[in-house]
């Protein structure tokens, strides 16, 4: 039996270089394709000639090529040797790493939600916008924020929320020329570079065309819904000669048409820039009051003006700055909210309030109730309104507590009514609506509402014996309460007529306001002089001290 024949080193050569994953072709000095292995002749004929034009040149090369449905990179060896010369080209399939690449890319550069440049991109874009700018250019930075978009992703749902974005985008993207940028940086909040532009004229012309057109109607799921868009504008090199600071600005101007009319278009000007400067300041200064905690309570009764007795009282958060002066909420509450500070303030107010409690019953009795104020976007957030009734609850005392809320809590898809109501309830504290009547009021949403008790604002208090209308409009509301079971309250009271009217031309019992006593800090309370005491039913011609508490140490 003859032993196997070993393979010539040419036949184990030729065998290697067939089943290499690797494409190899090799071509002559005319170009003709004089070996191709089966990696190479996998990519098709077609594709074997096509890399003959690569085989050209004399230097090393190499590029990346699509042949078919496939990624290739080919690399070209020229060899030369004592009996001619040829042309060495590997061809290596990366359609998979080219592919994965894309979507890397993609994923860093593209907003998966609208197909727009995503932050990364924008800033690298206009980076290079401003490197290679020349004196006279000029373009536009627009920072357009949707308006209430919470309320739509509430109402409709976030599928529909996300619908909108994307046909916003749509909107906006068909109105803009090749050299113009929009981008999506944020989750309602877009970003347009608009280049070139005249001038400011001509830039603000076309912010508010798209201003306009962001104005009509979107169809989306079946509903026709309605939306705006807040847009603030800066100019290069006017306004700033970097990205950072251009895109301040804007940011600036954008938050002034918030503040002032949603769905308007402002371009930035300086005295935006000191707003600015000083909201920063007190928003260190508020963030450093809640280190140290330099918030304190006040306290306003609520008072039964037929037997001047205090029924209960509210509380009212002040803050005692670095100078030791006390100021109002008025001045910082809506910062807070914005800042997502409330929370933490609320729960300081709650332990204040229950460190007070012995005062409050030494002062105003021990069956008061007390009211805290709740904000409604507090009001909706279920695990903030979690712990805090679970810190209440601790106390013991969450019986004596109601949480004023205004109308918008109740009305925020059913959240606050379906998973925060009961949380409440089970504590045993009651729920007040606050600023009745200038909200969302609703007859049929507020047909579901179970709250305790229903305070009117005092918008319809305010000169009440003078307006005949907004009489009809208070025994209405006055009606409603008593029949859904609510307590009443009239809040705003500052004048003698008006209580004069309320207590002539309703059975509303209770009221609150400076015609009574202000808020007060609990070591201000004792140094109050005693009113005069009047007749429990005074008549409209008595003067206006008789109606007033004898004390403010008068208890229910």
């Amino acid at each position: 039996m003859s032993a196997p024949t070993s393979p010539t080193p040419q036949t184990l050569l030729e065998a290697v270089i067939q089943t290499l994953p690797v494409g190899v072709v090799v071509f002559d000095e005319q170009g003709g394709c004089t070996l191709a292995n089966a990696a190479a002749r996998a990519l098709g004929d077609r594709a074997v000639h096509a890399l003959a034009a690569a085989a050209g040149s004399s230097r090393e090369a190499a590029h990346v090529e699509a042949i078919g449905d496939r990624v290739v990179e080919v690399r070209t060896h020229p060899v030369t040797e004592d009996h001619g010369s040829f042309t060495l080209t590997t061809v290596t399939d990366v359609t998979r790493h080219h592919r994965i690449q894309r979507e890397l890319i993609t994923k860093a550069f593209i907003d998966a939600l609208t197909g727009l440049p995503n932050r990364t991109m924008f800033e690298q874009s206009i980076g290079e916008v401003l490197a290679g700018s020349r004196p006279g250019d000029r373009f536009a930075l627009a920072f357009i924020d949707l308006d209430n978009f919470k309320h739509i992703n509430d109402y409709y749902s976030h599928a529909a929320g996300d619908a909108l974005l994307r046909k916003m985008s749509d909107r906006i993207r068909a109105t803009l020329r090749p050299s113009d940028l929009l981008a999506r940086i944020g989750g309602d909040e877009f970003v347009l570079l608009l280049d070139p532009v005249l001038d400011r004229d001509d830039a603000l012309a076309a912010v508010r065309a798209i201003s306009e057109r962001l104005k009509q109607p979107f169809f989306i799921d079946g509903h026709e819904i309605f939306a705006s868009a807040s847009i603030g504008v800066s100019l290069f090199p006017d306004h700033g000669d970097t990205y950072e600071v251009l895109a301040r600005q804007a940011d600036n101007a954008m938050y002034r048409v918030k503040g002032e009319l949603k769905g308007g278009v402002s371009l930035f000007d300086d005295a935006m820039s000191q707003a600015a400067t000083a909201r920063m300041a007190v928003e260190q200064r508020l963030r450093l009051a809640i280190r140290d905690r330099c918030f304190c309570c006040a306290f306003q009764p609520k008072v039964d003006m037929r037997t001047h007795a205090v029924t209960g009282v509210e509380v009212l958060l002040r803050w005692r700055d670095e100078l030791g002066m006390i100021q109002a909420p008025g001045d910082f509450i809506a910062l807070a909210i914005e800042l997502g500070l409330i929370n933490e303030i609320t729960l300081q107010v709650l332990a204040e309030t229950v460190r007070s409690m012995p005062d409050i019953d030494e002062v105003f009795g021990p069956d008061v109730t007390v009211s805290l104020n709740i904000a409604a976007k507090q009001a909706c957030d279920v695990p903030f309104m979690t712990a805090f009734c679970a810190s209440l609850g601790e106390t013991g005392l969450a019986e004596r507590f109601v949480l004023e809320l205004t109308e918008e809590a109740f009305f925020t898809a059913g959240r606050f009514q379906r998973d925060v109501l009961p949380r409440i309830r089970a504590i045993g504290a009651r729920v007040s609506i606050d600023d009745f009547g200038v909200g969302y009021s609703s007859l049929s949403a507020l047909a579901d509402i179970t709250a305790d008790e229903l305070k009117i604002d005092r918008s319809f208090i305010t000169d009440i014996d003078k307006r005949p209308r907004s009489q009809i409009v208070l025994k209405a509301i006055e009606s409603l309460g008593a029949a859904l079971g609510m307590s009443v309250v009239a809040e705003g009271v500052e004048t003698y007529e008006e209580v004069a009217y309320l207590l002539g031309a309703t059975q509303i019992r209770c009221a609150q306001g400076y015609y009574f006593a202000r808020p007060l800090l609990l070591d201000q309370i004792g140094q109050v002089e005693p009113r005069l005491s009047g007749s429990r039913h005074p008549s409209p011609r008595s003067r206006a001290s008789e109606l007033r508490m004898p004390s403010l140490l008068r208890r229910a």
